[in-house]
């Protein structure tokens, strides 16, 4: 009897202790407040954007063949680097260079013609001027030398074309740069863009790769952040210990919109003296907007507008007529760069103006209506805290007894 009398007041002893230990708890979130105090202070206001990309070149050219034919040589490979003016490739002459030789005797012939003509000419313009020959005469003597001079003309260039035609069996590097494609090999067959209604064959794909660029996509929110010249950091898996530094050289106009997700693509230009970075490659993009040290900040929380200023100073127990006398003259750039801010004075919270320059989300410049020897209130808003009022009577209630 003793043992079961002494567990039962180890256990009333237990619950009291239980009880005691809850309602000292409860007692202490009673006296809890629902704001925090900040003095305003300097602070270095800090603000990047991240997004992803893809390094790409700045410019690629195509290289095709004037010439149609079957390809004799192709002189670089995938990776290659060619100087301007160098033999990328050859196409099989023999028809150009057939139609070359016929030009030329073509050519030969017209002059010979031509010299034929203008002797004929000499002599009836002598004879015409002696009344030899009639005027129709002449005049049919004077249309061969103009058909023959005409002649002439025509199979010099149809001489200078076909010569033309025979160089372009010889493709050569319009620029310095890299190969980066080549989808064709020797013995093929190709068509040339001025012949072909496709627009010819490519032989080859080549770009400098000195200086490329990444193209990242920053989401529509942040990109009014963003400016021609700013300076951007950028990494890839290849090189995770190794930073890349570009700058932003475009901001393309069209949005592209994926899974209801709006971006702009902003074009970063990098020098890439070292050829570590390749086409293709994903990177990870830091674009640094803010980097400012200001003398006054106060935190983004404490900024309060005409619309939510009674809630929060309700907290506060200020009363609402010195609210509606505070708030009864109208204040340009309010919600734009003019905010409220409830400050501690040492007659209580008091309602102030503040003009705000830049922000790094967290914090806010403060450049006009408070000094560094003041101290702001952080405050939740009215339903936020009208939540942890209930929750803290509910708390209570579940403790009580009677």
């Amino acid at each position: 009897m003793k043992t079961i009398t002494n567990k039962k007041l180890l256990s009333v002893s237990l619950i009291v202790l239980i009880l005691s230990s809850c309602g000292a708890d409860n007692k202490k979130s009673q006296e809890t407040t629902f704001y925090k105090k900040e003095a305003v202070n300097q602070k270095k206001l800090e603000l990047s954007i991240e997004a992803s990309g893809i390094i790409e070149a700045i410019s690629s050219v195509e290289i095709k063949s004037k010439a149609s034919g079957e390809i004799l040589l192709l002189g670089a490979e995938v990776g290659d680097l060619v100087k301007k003016g160098s033999i990328l490739g050859q196409i099989d002459q023999r028809t150009p260079k057939n139609i070359l030789d016929q030009a030329k005797s073509d050519l030969e012939a017209s002059r010979v013609r031509l010299e034929n003509a203008k002797s004929q000419y000499d002599r009836g313009k002598e004879l015409h001027s002696n009344g030899s020959i009639s005027d129709k005469d002449y005049e049919d003597i004077q249309e061969s030398y103009a058909q023959a001079k005409s002649s002439v003309v025509r199979t010099e260039v149809s001489y200078e074309n076909a010569k033309i035609a025979l160089d372009d069996t010889i493709v050569r590097s319009p620029v310095q740069g890299t190969i980066i494609s080549r989808p064709v090999e020797v013995g093929q067959v190709i068509s040339s863009p001025t012949s072909a209604v496709g627009g010819g064959t490519i032989l080859m794909t080549m770009a400098d790769l000195s200086k490329v660029r990444v193209r990242a996509l920053v989401d529509e929110i942040d990109v009014g952040k963003v400016s021609i010249g700013q300076i951007v950091s950028i990494k890839v898996a290849a090189y995770r210990d190794k930073e890349f530094f570009g700058t932003v050289s475009k901001i393309e106009p069209l949005a592209k919109v994926e899974q209801n997700v709006t971006t702009f693509p902003v074009l970063i230009d990098i020098d890439n003296n070292e050829n570590l970075l390749l086409l293709g490659m994903n990177t990870d993009v830091v674009i640094e907007v803010l980097n400012k040290s200001v003398s006054l900040s106060t935190p983004t929380m404490s900024l309060r507008t005409r619309k939510d200023i009674y809630s929060a100073a309700s907290i506060l127990n200020i009363p609402k007529q010195a609210i509606d006398i505070f708030l009864s003259e109208k204040v340009d750039g309010e919600n734009f760069n003019k905010f409220i801010v409830i400050k501690d004075t040492k007659k209580g919270p008091e309602l102030t103006w503040v003009k705000i320059g830049a922000s790094d989300l967290s914090y806010v410049e403060v450049l006009t209506g408070l000094t560094q020897k003041d101290t702001v209130f952080i405050l939740p808003s009215k339903s936020l805290f009208d939540y942890q009022q209930r929750f803290k009577e509910r708390v209570s209630a579940s403790f009580s007894f009677g």
